[in-house]
């Protein structure tokens, strides 16, 4: 059930987004590498006291950015744009990063690089790279007869379909709650080894938050993939302006995983008792974003 309700999610969230408009930015790269470089130094620190939680901890980094983390950002002010393109760079990055560091953390896992790459890159782009294209052939298809027709239209969603996407991901994380629950009932594990990473997931995912808004500050962009010190896209548009909508979505970027995939790969590739970081991580992401819509909705800062 969640992966059609995730892929209509994005169906809508991309129908917002016009191609021309997705570029790299050069925060982009800086979140890649604190979230690459935490990866490696999070699972090597933490290793010496117990490897299931170096493992579980790790993964709360090395998961790449949420593919609802587009709509969150564009709920916040952030660009969906920018995050639409870091989301899918991350989940290509990851694809890569994997079959290469898991060997090292695991090493009875027999990975081959080339099919853990396939299968990893096979799911991101069912869920990514899909809706992202049927998005584009409807915008494409339909300025074509409107320009065929000389009625001077260009596609766009109007107001009620483009509140779609939220409330497709409020009903995908009921559905991901509940998955999550069933899990901490059913399951066996070790209860301070699960509490443990719990805790673990919740400073990793304050961590990033944390980081993810300063990187963006740091480094603000301008709305459509111009750097702020190349172009001034308009007199409305200023430096505070960019600061405040890169802030949202560089942390958001880094902040807001794509915890299915982690939960995956802990189940494939290493000690299944690991997804509990992932699945933790969940919870502790979606307060967060609960809390800062809540703070959106009331006008304050994110």
């Amino acid at each position: 059930m969640l992966s059609p309700l995730i892929f209509l999610m994005l169906f809508f969230t991309f129908c917002k987004v016009n191609p021309i408009d997705l570029r790299l930015h050069r925060w982009h790269w800086f979140v890649l590498l604190f979230q690459m470089v935490c990866t490696v130094g999070v699972y090597f620190a933490l290793r010496p006291l117990n490897n299931v939680l170096a493992q579980g901890i790790m993964l709360c980094f090395i998961m790449p950015a949420a593919a609802a983390s587009p709509i969150i950002a564009g709920k916040l002010g952030g660009s969906i744009q920018s995050l639409t393109s870091f989301t899918i760079l991350s989940n290509i990055i990851t694809a890569i990063v994997v079959p290469l560091f898991f060997p090292i953390v695991n090493p009875d896992t027999d990975i081959a690089f080339l099919s853990s790459f396939l299968i990893i890159l096979r799911k991101v782009a069912s869920l990514l790279v899909g809706p992202f294209l049927a998005a584009w052939a409807l915008r494409f298809f339909y300025n074509v007869l409107q320009k065929w027709k000389k009625t001077g239209k260009t596609f766009h969603l109007s107001r009620g379909w483009a509140q779609m996407p939220f409330y497709l991901w409020a009903l995908s994380l009921v559905v991901l709650m509940a998955q999550v629950t069933w899990s901490l009932v059913y399951d066996d594990y070790d209860l301070w080894v699960a509490l443990a990473q719990a805790v673990g997931a919740l400073v990793a995912c304050i961590v990033q938050f944390f980081v993810g808004k300063k990187i963006g500050e740091r480094f603000p962009s301008a709305p459509h993939g111009e750097d702020y010190q190349d172009v001034l896209v308009s007199d409305s548009i200023n430096r505070e302006d960019m600061s405040l909508q890169t802030r949202i979505s560089a942390g958001q970027a880094l902040g807001q995983k794509n915890t299915t995939l982690g939960v995956w790969m802990a189940q494939t590739y290493l000690n299944p008792i690991a997804a509990m970081g992932a699945a933790a991580y969940i919870v502790w992401q979606n307060m967060f974003n609960s809390w800062q819509l809540a703070r959106a909705a009331k006008g304050k800062r994110v």
